[in-house]
């Protein structure tokens, strides 16, 4: 049987250079801070105009996992790329990211090729559904980047809280690895749903309790690599961020293990004066984001220590 292959074609005006949208597109590794569905990117391989990433993104509310290979033309604006490992139900993925100068600004067009797994009708009405629903979600954000934002490097912000653990990497990463019995484990951790329908891929819903009572709740996605570091990202984040991504990674030394907690958040600037009041701006809010979310952080870094260091079984 013939295998059928679909296509699909988004596009989207932009009022910005070619030359910046290229590069927005171009920067794989920072699409988990600016593009919604994208939860992590590792650039695996890269030479004479091709790389390879590993992505892990949301499609429909799973997270999948897949490989590809591409193919950058900077002179003509053009990104192909193809899925060399896909996830069920996409059998083969591949398409092009294309580039176009026009009166006022560029046209961004985004194609997509496709086949499943098998042509039941409710596979490939997942993968369509899929893939409009993040090709519109990448296309307006890439807009609201290059129009906006991307000039605005005073939103986005990174940070890092360390301790240094007497113990294996084990004992910390079995601490920071199962989160379903943080409620039990960290005073500020209120309740917490998780699941994890692929081994170290895990979805987890959070209610978080601030210093001045009020509870937070946020949903992350969550990638783990044994041992070595956690990297996530919130999809439902607080009302003062458009975007937070971390990771916990852990490091041996001769004096145990060093765990830092990393952090990269961008600032929803509309939200700066409902939060925190009429007179606050954009430094206002990062201080406010780096005490929250860093002391929240450092406690979360103690108690792993603690665990660790102890040998028990709390």
């Amino acid at each position: 049987m013939t295998t059928r292959i679909h296509h699909t074609t988004h596009q989207i005006e932009i009022s910005a250079a070619a030359e910046a949208i290229y590069d927005l597109i171009a920067d794989a590794p920072r699409w988990p801070v600016r593009f919604g569905p994208t939860v992590h990117v590792e650039r695996t391989s890269s030479g004479g105009g091709e790389e390879r990433l590993a992505i892990w993104a949301l499609a429909n509310s799973e997270v999948k996992h897949w490989t590809s290979r591409r193919d950058l033309d900077a002179n003509r604006r053009r990104i192909r790329f193809r899925q060399e490992r896909s996830s069920p139900p996409v059998a083969a993925m591949g398409g092009e990211w294309i580039v176009t100068p026009i009166p006022g600004g560029s046209q961004l067009t985004l194609h997509h090729d496709f086949a499943a797994v098998s042509e039941d009708p409710a596979d490939v009405a997942w993968i369509l559904s899929a893939t409009d629903r993040n090709s519109e979600t990448e296309l307006a954000n890439i807009k609201a980047l290059a129009e906006g934002t991307a000039g605005r490097p005073d939103l986005t912000f990174g940070f890092a809280d360390e301790v240094v653990v007497g113990g294996p990497a084990e004992r910390v990463y079995e601490f920071l690895y199962a989160a379903a019995r943080w409620p039990d484990r960290l005073p500020h951790v209120s309740r917490l749903e998780l699941r994890e329908d692929t081994p170290g891929i895990q979805v987890m819903t959070m209610d978080t309790k601030a210093g001045d009572g009020s509870v937070h709740t946020t949903e992350s996605a969550r990638v783990c690599f044994p041992h070595q570091r956690i990297v996530y990202k919130q999809i439902a984040t607080p009302v003062l961020m458009t975007a937070h991504v971390g990771e916990w990674s852990l490091t041996g030394e001769s004096a145990g293990t060093r765990v830092v907690s990393r952090h990269t958040i961008t600032i929803n600037e509309q939200a700066i004066t409902g939060v925190l009041g009429a007179d606050a701006g954009v430094p206002e809010a990062r201080a406010f984001l780096r005490k929250a979310v860093g002391g929240n952080s450092r406690a979360t870094l103690e108690l792993a220590k603690s665990f660790a260091e102890a040998g028990d079984a709390r």
